[in-house]
């Protein structure tokens, strides 16, 4: 196989952090090449360098493209063209070329020139036009580089067919799904024939299901088109399927180069032990529940009880799982601890200090008084993505301190929820969609942390997260209890994650708790059909 992009010592910094360092990798044309590394281990950053559609101020060494290069027409194609004719202007063949994107600018015309044959699929960022069809998404895309009428309508029906979408062609762009939102993007950079793909966590997002319909595409595409791939993924088995090779980057190092299946296998290894933890020191109680009961009066189905008769208690710094299929009441009964769904009957006392609240009183000496040291992280928590993350710790939740004492605490929490104390500086003046998922949700949590709170429930907080970023999440939490003595309640249909984290569960079914206890005991007793309704 032809050497294709040749990195040579390559380091790249931002405001004098280096992020890169000293990178030294070959890849290969027609090879599929997996990069593995922990959030913010530096993927995106090289992912970017490669793509060269951005300016880097602070970056030595090489990213050599060795391509084919028409000397009439300027057009590019990969090594294995060199010496063959032009198909594009057939008057001159194509010679041997070098492109550094670490010396040349963005608008040097070689460079362009082979940045516009590079594809990129991202993971959160569509780039789609959400008012538009999706065929008027992929025509649009045809008119920029000249097609034209009846010519660009039947290539976009073509790529669509290409990507398995053509029974959605009339869809509005933004009514889709993430996985389908995703097969529009690589339709639409298919129109420019690339020659390399980069895919970055191109189903970070997605539920297992829907990503492997994104992979098996992806797969199918790169091998039809004979590309280039390099693709970062949390998933050991797409690496595994899809690569070739694989690297794992550690810190802006690579620390691992071989064959994917050994890289990935060691990486999940690595990756998704949590290590030894103790149970936490428990004090006495600090949340009583006494037979809750929440009823709701349906015309179809008359009285439904959502909660019928719990009683449980939850003792100070304990991580306690509320576990369950859907439909089981946790969540109803997560809402009731916090105040916010009032019971029919029963009672929730929360203790403030050395007072117990009745949670069904309202007012500021009563529900409000313990409500102010209780904090909730929802499945879809939302940091403000316009805002700094220094901003989304202190000014965006209220917190009015002067500035040096606000990013003092905010380090301090970040370290808190898993950070190293660089980490967490480095990504106080960063925008929240500039930092990765499992570091976004560390920052919700120390979100809540800002705050101070005694009790923090947390909705389903691993959702469909892949098996790094659900590590990283279990780490943050039992950092932060270990560091602040917060008490957790945690409500999920994630058993492998409560397993791995709770002190006790309670395991609830048809709105009732079945049993308490230790984790693996307690879901033991889960059936094969709520198995199989389970993750």
């Amino acid at each position: 196989m032809s050497l294709f992009i040749e990195i040579k010592d390559l380091t790249i910094s931002f405001n004098g952090a280096a992020v890169l360092k000293n990178i030294n990798l070959n890849i290969n044309e027609g090879e599929v090449v997996g990069i593995l590394g922990k959030s913010g281990s530096g993927k995106t950053v090289l992912m970017h360098a490669l793509r060269g559609a951005e300016e880097l101020n602070e970056i030595t060494g090489s990213i050599i493209y060795h391509v084919a290069r028409c000397a009439k027409c300027g057009y590019i194609e990969p090594p294995s063209m060199v010496g063959k004719a032009c198909s594009h202007c057939e008057n001159s063949n194509f010679e041997a070329f070098e492109a550094d994107f670490a010396k040349l600018g963005i608008h040097n015309n070689e460079r362009r020139a082979v940045s516009r044959r590079v594809a990129i699929m991202l993971q959160r960022t569509f780039a789609l036009y959400g008012d538009d069809r999706v065929i008027a998404n992929v025509v649009n895309s045809l008119t920029e580089i000249g097609y034209s009428g009846p010519d660009a309508m039947e290539r976009a029906v073509e790529l669509l067919e290409e990507v398995r979408l053509s029974h959605r062609m009339m869809h509005v762009a933004r009514d889709l799904s993430g996985g389908e939102k995703q097969r529009v993007v690589l339709a639409r950079q298919l129109v420019r024939n690339p020659m390399l793909l980069l895919a970055d966590e191109p189903t970070g997002t997605l539920d297992p299901r829907t990503a492997k319909v994104v992979h098996d595409v992806v797969e199918d595409t790169v091998s039809s088109h004979n590309m280039t791939m390099i693709i970062t993924s949390h998933w050991s088995d797409v690496i595994e399927d899809l690569a070739d090779r694989a690297i794992i980057l550690e810190e802006g190092e690579i620390v691992c180069e071989g064959d994917a299946c050994d890289v990935s296998r060691d990486f999940m290894k690595m990756v998704t032990d949590i290590g030894e933890w103790e149970k936490g020191n428990v004090g006495e109680d600090i949340i009583r529940v006494e037979d809750l009961v929440k009823k709701y009066i349906s015309v179809s189905r008359g009285v439904v009880y959502a909660v019928g008769g719990v009683s449980f208690n939850v003792k100070e710094g304990e991580i306690f799982g509320l576990a369950g299929t859907s439909g089981a009441g946790k969540t109803t009964t997560s809402e009731m601890l916090m105040g916010n769904v009032q019971p029919t009957s029963g009672a929730v006392h929360v203790r403030v200090g050395d007072e117990w609240v009745n949670m069904r009183e309202p007012g500021a000496d009563n529900r409000g008084r313990a409500v102010r040291y209780m904090g909730i992280l929802h499945q879809e928590y939302g940091l403000y993505t316009h805002r700094t993350i220094i901003d989304n710790l202190t000014e965006s939740i209220g917190i009015d301190l002067p500035y040096e004492l606000a990013t003092r605490k905010a380090i301090n929490t970040l370290v808190t929820t898993g950070f190293t104390e660089n980490k967490a500086k480095s990504i106080l003046p960063k925008m929240a969609d500039e930092i990765s998922e499992g570091e976004r949700h560390r920052v919700a949590l120390a979100q809540i942390l800002m705050k101070e709170p005694n009790i923090i429930l947390m909705d389903e907080p691993t959702g469909t997260m892949d098996p790094i970023t659900r590590t990283e999440v279990t780490k943050s939490i039992l950092k932060a209890r270990e560091e602040m003595g917060n008490t957790f309640v945690i409500v999920s249909h994630d058993m492998d994650f409560l397993t791995d984290i709770c002190d006790r569960v309670a395991l609830m079914r048809d709105s009732k708790i079945v049993d308490i206890g230790e984790p693996e005991t307690v879901l033991s007793q889960l059936t094969e059909k709520e198995l199989e309704e389970v993750p």
